[in-house]
C-alpha cells in the first residue's frame, strides 16, 4: 500500500517531464507547415539577385579590356554598376510570362542606366532587345534597340516616351520599376505610376539586362514572378 502513492507521484512527474516536449513538437510541426505553405504559395518567384554576390549573370563591356568585378559588384547587399564603360549585366537563363521588380536610385548624381527585356543573344552592346528607360527624368519609356520593335512604335524613331509626368524619387531614394510581360505586350509602372505599355512585341521571350551607362547607378530586390497559365493571354 505504502508503494502505491510513490508510484503515482513518479507517474505524474513522467507526465510534467512530457507535456513540453510533446507541446514544442507540435509547435514544431505547425511552424514547418506554415513554412511550408507559404513556399507553396509562391512557387513562381525567382530571385535574379541573391543580395550577396552576381553569380546567375553574365557581363557585356564595350571596352573588353576593362575587368568587369570593377564596373559590376556587390556591396552591403546592393548592386553597384559604375557606369563606365558602357555595357550591361545579363541574366543567365531566358524568361517569358513576368511581373519584374526592380529597385534603383542613384547614390549621388541623376544618371541614366535602363533594364534590358526580352534581351536577344549572341552578346553585343547593341543587342537586340527592347530597353525600359531609367534615365533621369524618363524612367519608363521604351527604347527598341537593333531591330526590336512594337505597334507603338512610330517611323524610324526608336523611342517610345512614356504616357504620364515623371514619378521619380530624389537622387538618393529608392525608386522601384515594376514590368509586366505578357505574351506580346510589356507594361512598365514607375514607383506605381503606369508610365508605358507595348503592344505587337517583336520577341515574347528573352535575357534580362541591367546597363551600365553614365555614372553610378544601385539596384536592390531584383526578382520576378511567373504568370499564371491563366493570366498568359
Amino acid at each position: 500500500m505504502k508503494t502505491r502513492p510513490f508510484r503515482y507521484l513518479t507517474l505524474i512527474l513522467l507526465l510534467i517531464i512530457a507535456i513540453p516536449s510533446v507541446i514544442y513538437g507540435q509547435s514544431r510541426q505547425r511552424t514547418a507547415k506554415t513554412q511550408k505553405s507559404r513556399r507553396i504559395e509562391n512557387p513562381g518567384v525567382i530571385q535574379l539577385f541573391n543580395g550577396k554576390d552576381l553569380s546567375g549573370w553574365v557581363f557585356k563591356l564595350k571596352d573588353p579590356s576593362v575587368n568587369p568585378a570593377t564596373v559590376f559588384n556587390v556591396r552591403n547587399g546592393v548592386i553597384h554598376i559604375k557606369g563606365d564603360p558602357f555595357g550591361y549585366m545579363r541574366t543567365k537563363n531566358s524568361y517569358s510570362d513576368y511581373k519584374l521588380h526592380v529597385e534603383w536610385r542613384w547614390p549621388a548624381e541623376a544618371s541614366n542606366s535602363g533594364v534590358f527585356i526580352h534581351a536577344q543573344t549572341p552578346d553585343t552592346i547593341w543587342l537586340k532587345t527592347i530597353e525600359c528607360q531609367l534615365q533621369a527624368g524618363n524612367a519608363g519609356d521604351f527604347v527598341c534597340m537593333n531591330g526590336a520593335t512594337m505597334n507603338e512604335r512610330q517611323g524610324n524613331s526608336r523611342m517610345v516616351r512614356k504616357m504620364a509626368a515623371s514619378s521619380e524619387k530624389a537622387v538618393g531614394e529608392w525608386n522601384t520599376m515594376e514590368i509586366t510581360c505578357k505574351a506580346n505586350t510589356i507594361e512598365v509602372a514607375v514607383n506605381g505610376v503606369m508610365q508605358n505599355k507595348a503592344t505587337g512585341i517583336s520577341d515574347t521571350k528573352g535575357y534580362i539586362c541591367l546597363q551600365s551607362e553614365g555614372k553610378d547607378v544601385e539596384f536592390r530586390n531584383v526578382f520576378l514572378t511567373k504568370l499564371p497559365a491563366s493570366e498568359r493571354r
